[in-house]
């Protein structure tokens, strides 16, 4: 995507929380249909009316607030990581090269948000430390040495590495942990975050409308422009990619979390999230993801089962009582958890592809016959799905090059897959010193931290 170095975000200068366009809209400006009401259409619907289009968005269903299964943006566990996350399913190169940089423009505007109180307290997105757990020295792993590297370069606030993390966390001695870091992290409470997002790109101008689409959009994609008025389709529709983008590489990850009481009664109040990812144990079965919610639900997470179509766990569920034992015996104050009686259980079906996270415009094209010549008519589409359990870490990078891709696609110009990028040589280098130099600085470091 060679639009893609270009198109990042910054908040104030692309972005605002005002209720009105940064750009008003023009009766002449560029028409955008957004299919998909989650986290990635609203995010990218608020990135479009403040570059002064006119969108509308369409999805079969809404954010939620009862007793009854919510959106799958609402059940994400929403605690912003570097990639590759918690599920550790991005992992081809072209997913990690292009998440690594869509998770920075996220980090920066939702750290901008969670800056100013009222902003946080709207948007229910706050900054908190998030300490990562591992189970031998950083320096043993050269896969997650080279991505605390990463981290520690760029750009992330707090980044502390210290194995005296584990006791200061009341983490069992049992468990295994031997290693640690910090950093701060946007930790954004969903429910709240929805109801925020979905109000802004309405008080902005988006006309929201409930309505289920069937079949491929390509075929259909004449008729759509027609019905909605529209130059563009953007299609942020998760799972549905299956068939709204005929695209069979689709398929879901179940996830559950475990919603319990955080208010210091049971337990000591967590105002941390703790994790082990899956790329660090290298068995997406170990996974533990402890994550405040707000200031009085913590979440107890996590699985991960591809391939897993139906929402059927409760709370009696072996895989449920397994991952609770498990975040028990790394925290043992869990164990005198009480459930959220209002909302114990969430689950939800995590939108991944077999390839790559999907950011791209459709790259079928029309056929069109004039004066007997027969032409080939780009596509207005532009996707934006398979984002997996990474919606809300990606949000707005994905936004910032949707956008470019709109550009070119109201230009006609010819669509191109997505793709490793090719970095100048005039950029910077992503380590200020070698990285030998480094790691030897950090075993250092580690050896005095313990004397």
């Amino acid at each position: 995507m060679a639009t893609s170095l270009n198109s990042s975000l910054l908040f104030w200068r692309d972005l605002t929380p005002f209720p009105v366009p940064l750009k008003a809209a023009l009766p002449s400006s560029p028409r955008v249909l957004v299919i998909g009401g989650g986290v990635t259409g609203l995010i990218t619907a608020w990135t479009l009316l403040d570059k002064g289009y006119q969108v509308t968005i369409l999805a079969k269903e809404w954010a939620t607030y009862g007793k009854q299964q919510r959106l799958t943006s609402q059940i994400a566990g929403a605690l912003w990581e570097f990639p590759p996350a918690v599920c550790g399913q991005h992992t081809d190169a072209i997913s990690l090269q292009h998440s690594k940089r869509w998770c920075m423009v996220a980090y920066h505007i939702w750290d901008a948000i969670a800056a100013s109180k009222e902003l946080s307290e709207l948007s229910g997105v706050r900054m908190k430390g998030a300490d990562f757990f591992f189970p031998s020295l950083i320096e043993e792993d050269m896969q997650q040495m080279s991505k605390m590297l990463e981290i520690m370069s760029s750009g992330v606030r707090g980044f502390r590495r210290d194995a005296r993390i584990i006791r200061e966390r009341n983490i069992a001695d049992t468990y295994g942990a031997v290693d640690a870091y910090e950093h701060l992290a946007p930790v954004i409470d969903t429910d709240q975050s929805m109801k925020w997002l979905t109000r802004l790109v309405e008080q902005k101008g988006a006309k929201l409308i409930t309505k289920t689409i069937l079949g491929d959009l390509f075929e259909q994609e004449f008729t759509l422009r027609t019905e909605y008025n529209a130059d563009i389709i953007i299609n942020a529709t998760g799972l549905a990619g299956t068939e709204l983008a005929s695209d069979k590489s689709c398929y879901p990850i179940r996830g559950g979390l475990l919603r319990v009481i955080n208010d210091g009664s049971d337990f000591p109040k967590l105002d941390h999230a703790l994790t082990i990812t899956a790329d660090a144990v290298h068995d997406s079965n170990e996974i533990v993801f402890i994550v405040p919610r707000n200031d009085n639900i913590l979440l107890i997470g996590g699985i991960a089962e591809p391939y897993e179509h139906e929402l059927t766990l409760n709370v009696d569920s072996p895989i449920i009582k397994r991952m609770r034992a498990r975040c028990e015996n790394f925290l043992p104050g869990l164990r005198n958890a009480t459930l959220d009686p209002e909302y114990p259980i969430a689950q939800g079906l995590r939108p991944f592809r077999q390839r790559n996270v999907r950011v791209e415009r459709e790259l079928r094209s029309h056929r069109s016959s004039s004066g007997g010549r027969v032409q080939s008519v780009p596509s207005r589409i532009v996707h934006s799905y398979g984002q997996g359990g990474a919606g809300w870490s990606l949000s707005f990078g994905c936004a910032g090059d949707v956008v470019a891709l709109v550009e070119e696609a109201l230009h006609d110009l010819p669509p191109r897959p997505m793709a490793i990028e090719i970095v100048p040589a005039t950029a910077p280098a992503t380590f200020s010193i070698p990285t030998e130099q480094l790691a030897h600085n950090l075993q250092t470091s580690r050896i005095m931290a313990r004397l």
